[in-house]
């Protein structure tokens, strides 16, 4: 889909004092990613020609953690607003790099993330057929409190737009309103923009206003109204951001099931906006899976569980209440109950991490097994090693981390502690109770448990 005639604006130079937040409105989050993530990857799959963000209350922010942590597949050139005067004069700061555009301009505001481009298209495509020189999109809501309202007169025919706080009573009764999102000539853009005053309660020079300057020149404005105010809203504090999250998470997960996803209850199901899952997998209730995270097909994510920024390969199973972040987990792997796996970890096809281990920065080969009560930090384990139940790898001396490494097919006993730096050769046994501090060449057998000693009749004597 390409829309070469057509230049983008999207506006996140807000304060939006309504968050009462210190983090920048644009930058608040929905299903995982800044809210202005969503309209920057709309424009984006449109294919517009050229993309320009407005940014302004805390730019370098907004700009290294709304957009290039996702760059190179979002474009964007950034364009301070200093200060901020409203809408239009936001819009107007593009002006220098739109000086040769001859096109259209399609303006979004970053605090929109729920807009779709099959709506902006088809406000591209009514723009262009009506040869408009503004068009927009309204919706119907039942509370249009704190929106701009639609003003039409008794043709039904658009007249102008008026912000809440300069609408009168008759005015604040209409319930169609603005949702900020518009496609205008640029050459009618900028020459209105130019033309706008700030006599309002705001002291503001507002975008909004072409729509009554274009009808006064007698020049075609077109109107859009949405039939979902949920997808053109705008975020304006927690509650609404709250709303936002439940209405993405809802697209997300129905288009999860119909990809041949299983979710058992798709309410309690938390899936991060880009987390891939393939066909067959199964999904229990109250798991959040985040950042980018992929899953095979097959798998079983049991309730209660945390993934984040990792790779779960086919047919493995992740057990109830387990956390698991920045590691690779192989094919038809058994992780938990109640495992916790920090990032760096790596976990190869069969092996099987159980109930309360944690591992941490470390490597399990193919169908090693540490099935209980163990940690497992700093460590290489090779292929069909048997961790015992209550191993502990002591990786750390205080100030320094180190390594364990156990090669194939070692035996480590219950209740081992390994002192790092340590290795264990191939098919050696570590004997339960032993504290390794030395070297175990392949093939022996370690023992470091002092020898038992049986007093017959102590206790006898001592009563």
């Amino acid at each position: 889909m390409k829309n070469k005639g057509v230049a983008a604006i999207i506006l996140a130079a807000g304060l939006g004092k309504r968050m009462k937040s210190d983090i920048p409105k644009a930058l608040h989050p929905v299903a995982g990613r800044p809210m202005l993530f969503y309209p920057v990857e709309v424009v984006n799959n449109l294919g517009v020609k050229k993309t320009m963000v407005i940014v302004g209350h805390k730019a370098d922010e907004v700009i290294n953690k709304g957009i290039m942590p996702y760059a190179p597949t979002l474009h964007s050139a950034f364009v301070k607003q200093e200060p901020q005067l409203g809408t239009g004069h936001a819009v107007l700061c593009a002006e220098d790099a739109l000086k040769d555009w001859k096109g259209n301009v399609l303006i979004l505001s970053g605090d929109v993330p729920l807009i779709t481009k099959e709506t902006i298209q088809g406000l591209l495509n009514l723009h262009a057929k009506k040869k408009a020189a503004i068009s927009f999109i309204s919706t119907i809501v039942a509370d249009p409190s704190g929106y701009g309202r639609v003003l039409r007169d008794d043709n039904n025919s658009v007249m102008r737009i008026v912000e809440h706080k300069d609408a009168n009573i008759e005015e604040k009764a209409v319930n169609e309103i603005n949702t900020g999102i518009y496609c205008v000539d640029a050459r009618f853009l900028f020459s209105g923009l130019k033309k706008i005053k700030k006599e309002n309660a705001q002291g503001e020079y507002y975008l909004p206003d072409l729509i009554e300057m274009a009808v006064v020149q007698g020049n075609k404005v077109t109107c859009l109204t949405h039939i979902n105010p949920a997808e053109v809203m705008g975020i304006n504090n927690r509650i609404e951001l709250a709303e936002a999250n439940r209405v993405m998470r809802r697209r997300i997960n129905s288009e999860l099931m119909l990809s041949g996803v299983t979710l058992l209850d798709a309410d309690t199901a938390y899936i991060h906006s880009g987390v891939k899952i393939a066909g067959d997998t199964t999904i229990y209730p109250n798991v959040f899976l985040e950042g980018d995270t992929n899953i095979g097909s097959g798998c079983v994510i049991e309730e209660g569980c945390k993934i984040i920024n990792s790779t779960i390969g086919s047919g493995s199973v992740i057990k109830s209440h387990s956390v698991i972040e920045s590691s690779r987990i192989g094919k038809n792997v058994s992780i938990g109950p109640f495992a916790r796996l920090r990032p760096d970890s790596l976990i190869e096809d069969g092996a099987k991490v159980g109930n309360f281990v944690e591992v941490k920065k470390s490597k399990l080969g193919k169908g090693t097994k540490a099935n209980h009560l163990s940690y497992i930090g700093d460590a290489i384990i090779g292929k069909d090693v048997n961790i015992g139940a209550g191993t502990i790898t002591c990786n750390y001396d205080g100030i320094k981390k180190h390594q364990t490494v156990i090669e194939d097919g070692a035996f480590i006993g219950s209740d081992t502690q390994l002192v790092a730096p340590v290795k264990v050769g191939k098919n050696a046994y570590i004997g339960s109770g032993s504290t390794i501090t030395k070297n175990v060449p392949a093939g022996s057998l370690a023992l470091s448990r002092a020898e038992q000693r049986v007093v017959e009749g102590w206790v006898k004597r001592k009563e």
